[in-house]
């Protein structure tokens, strides 16, 4: 596990984009989301590894995309927030096969991840994000069960502007940063 890389995920059109565009702002470091980069490669080429066409391809490629994406944050210092990760890609994988989630997955981040809650009123669908709000909220539910199960401790975010999500979030980095100094 790299101490340095902060999962944030969640709900598909909870905010998360827009928590990490605020934190990249700020001078963080910032990996965008694996599967909007696929579904854009992917329509651009015409492809069929899109979640509404084959999940199982998406999925696969998601799981490449997310390991790939932790060999080029090791090269960046500080913290580095991902967008989604190597776990959603996972999760999307055992969606669409039933395959067993591994449980190396929990050595991968931060210990403390960030999810961001189904939030009706700012959920909107477009050409990448072709799913419903309820299905936005089942695999909300599929995320955060995987993500305890794999043992790390869970942040739920509120459903408040930006900026105070991105204050939370770093203010729980500074604050269990603080302790594990102090019992090291």
């Amino acid at each position: 596990m790299d101490n340095r890389f902060v999962v944030l995920s969640g709900c598909s059109g909870g905010g998360k984009s827009s928590l990490l565009e605020e934190l990249r702002s700020r001078g963080y470091r910032v990996i965008d989301e694996p599967g909007r980069r696929i579904v854009q490669v992917e329509l651009e080429n015409n492809g069929h590894a899109l979640p509404w066409l084959d999940l199982e391809a998406f999925a696969r490629k998601a799981v490449r995309t997310a390991n790939d994406d932790l060999r080029l944050a090791a090269t960046m210092p500080g913290w580095v927030f991902f967008d989604r990760g190597l776990v959603d890609a996972a999760v999307a994988l055992q969606y669409a096969t039933n395959e067993a989630l591994s449980p190396t997955l929990g050595y991968w981040y931060y210990r403390t991840i960030f999810l961001v809650p189904p939030w009706k009123e700012i959920y909107a669908s477009d050409s990448e994000r072709q799913h419903s709000f309820e299905e936005a909220v089942s695999e909300f539910e599929r995320l955060r069960t995987a993500y305890e199960t794999l043992g790390y401790k869970v942040v739920l975010l509120p459903k408040k502007s930006v900026q105070t999500r991105a204050d939370l979030v770093l203010s729980v980095l500074s604050s269990e940063k603080t302790v594990a100094d102090r019992s090291s």
